[in-house]
Parts: structure tokens; C-alpha cells; sequence
């Protein structure tokens, strides 16, 4: 058995002191709003102990996808590496950026940089700043292929869609049925729903039905997504039957303070080509004062 761990939108807090340049245009509107509230949601003390609890289901690997940051401030990538860091080694954890890891046109730029080693495929050299050349990416674990792709993208103010690009599309068609040709089961990460109606449309994944064209025809056995901090699970159109589809909650949302309070997925995958088992079992915060425990489990596969 494949075990896999899934996290998401840790928000790393608090914020680093900002120059007033550095807060111009959108930045200002995320700064004002983190103060007024989401600073009382993202607390490092749940992350903390939801992490405590989940290195103690001894994961085979952990999927995290996206929103380590807030506003791409550049102050705030040391301590979101430090906090990969604490998560696991590069090989062990797979990262995919989300909207707040790239929120300008230079936080784009540091995040490929501080998260590089945690974005890399299997088979990558030496990539320049450039998400055309390092996504998707390919991570083989056992019997298990990890696809990680970025729907990361700077938006205006009041915007937090996602896009993944033609080119990232027009690639990731024949990596999955390469893995399904070598008897792969094919896990696909990313940060926006793959549903518009889940997000709607200031914060929808613009190109979701063209993602959605690939899988009905290549076919995928999970899709793994964050951004909305809701713990949904659902199907879309696969060639061979249902793609199970599943989100999770941020990893740092206080019981007390969210709709969804913090929790991760753990996915026991077993089986074979055609034959894939996959079960979810949900772990994490009932209510405040109370430490992570299991929610909830079923079979997906």
C-alpha cells in the first residue's frame, strides 16, 4: 500500500514588515485584509499541530498544493521555505504553487526560486525562472505518478483565478497516457478546482474545460486541488469511468474562526493498472481545544 498524504493553502503568517513600495497596487488591498481577519483564521499554532498528527500517519509522500504565502511579499519566502523544510525533504513532498504564491509579476519570480527544490521532476536539470519549462512535472513514487502543474498566475485586484496555458495543456496529454502506457496510477496536482462552478468567477481556473477536455480522453485515477478551503470530493468525466476529484481545507484555518477548520487527506492506494484501490480517510480539527483526529473515510476507487 501507497500511502498519500494532501495539504493545502498553508498561509504562512504573519506577515514580514513591508516597505510602502512593496505594498502598490493589489498588495495594499491583501494587506488590509489580513489584518482585518484572515490573520486570526491562519494560525501557525493548528498548522503546527496538524502536521505533528499527520507525519504520525507515516505518509509515503505529501502532496501540498499551493498558497504557501499571502501576497508574495519577498520577505515572506525564507520563512515559507523554512516551513517546507519542516514538512519534509524535497523528495518527499511535492509542491504546486497556488494564486497567493505568484499574487504579482515578481512574486511569480520568487516563488520559482524558493520553492524550486520542491517543484522539480524526476528527470529535471537545471531550470531557468520559467514555468513553461519546469511544469508540468513528473515524480515517480513506487507504483504511484505524481503530475504537478501551475494554475498560478498574477490577476488584478479582486481577482484570484487561475490559468494553466495551452502549453502546459498541450503537455500534460501525452505524459498521462505514457504513465498509463508504463502502469502508473496517475495523480494530478493542482491549486484551482477543476470545476467552474466551484470557485465561480473571479476565482475560477480559466481554462478548466480545456483541462477537462484531457481528462476525459488520457484519464487520471485522482486530481488533488486546494483554494477554495472546503474538504470537497467529486467526480469528473474519465474515458474509462469517473475521475474522483478531491479538495481540502487550509491547513491552517482555526476551528474556531472557519466553515471548514483545518485538515489533510491520506490516500491508501493499492492495487494495479486497470484495477486501482483508492481509499480517503480525512484527519483533522472537530473544534478548537480538541487535537486533529479522524473525520471522516471512504472509497474513492
Amino acid at each position: 500500500m501507497f500511502k498519500l498524504a494532501h495539504l493545502s493553502d498553508p498561509h504562512i503568517g504573519p506577515l514580514p514588515r513591508a516597505r510602502a513600495k512593496e505594498l502598490a497596487g493589489k498588495r495594499v488591498l491583501g494587506w488590509i485584509n489580513w489584518n482585518r481577519g484572515r490573520r486570526d483564521v491562519h494560525r501557525m499554532d493548528v498548522l503546527q499541530q496538524l502536521l505533528v498528527d499527520l507525519h504520525a500517519q507515516a505518509p509515503d509522500h505529501i502532496a501540498l498544493t499551493g498558497d504557501v504565502v499571502n501576497l508574495a511579499l519577498p520577505g515572506e519566502y525564507p520563512a515559507a521555505r523554512a516551513f517546507l523544510e519542516t514538512v519534509g525533504a524535497p523528495d518527499f513532498v511535492s509542491l504546486v504553487p497556488g494564486n497567493h504564491d505568484a499574487y504579482t509579476k515578481g512574486g511569480a519570480l520568487h516563488l520559482l526560486s524558493a520553492f524550486d527544490p520542491w517543484m522539480r521532476g524526476d528527470n529535471a536539470g537545471a531550470h531557468p525562472l520559467d514555468e513553461d519549462e519546469r511544469f508540468p512535472y513528473v515524480r515517480i513514487r513506487g507504483k504511484v505518478a505524481l503530475v504537478g502543474l501551475s494554475s498560478a498566475i498574477p490577476t488584478a485586484p479582486f481577482m484570484a483565478t487561475g490559468k494553466l496555458g495551452p502549453r502546459q495543456i498541450a503537455k500534460l496529454g501525452p505524459i498521462l497516457e505514457h504513465l498509463e502506457h508504463e502502469g502508473y496510477c496517475r495523480v494530478v496536482m493542482l491549486h484551482h478546482p477543476v470545476r467552474r462552478q466551484d470557485a465561480g468567477p473571479t476565482a475560477m481556473l480559466i481554462d478548466c474545460d480545456r483541462l477537462n477536455a484531457v481528462l476525459r480522453r488520457t484519464g487520471a485515477e485522482l486530481v488533488l486541488h486546494g483554494h477554495i478551503h472546503t474538504g470537497l470530493v467529486h467526480r469528473i468525466k474519465g474515458p474509462k469511468g469517473p475521475i474522483p476529484v478531491v479538495c481540502t481545507p487550509s491547513a491552517s484555518a482555526a476551528p474556531e474562526r472557519a466553515r471548514w477548520p483545518a485538515s489533510y487527506n491520506l490516500f491508501s492506494i493499492t492495487g494495479k493498472q486497470k484495477n486501482w484501490k483508492i481509499g480517503l480517510t480525512v484527519r483533522g480539527f472537530v473544534a478548537a481545544g480538541h487535537p486533529p483526529e479522524q473525520l471522516r473515510s471512504q472509497e474513492l476507487a
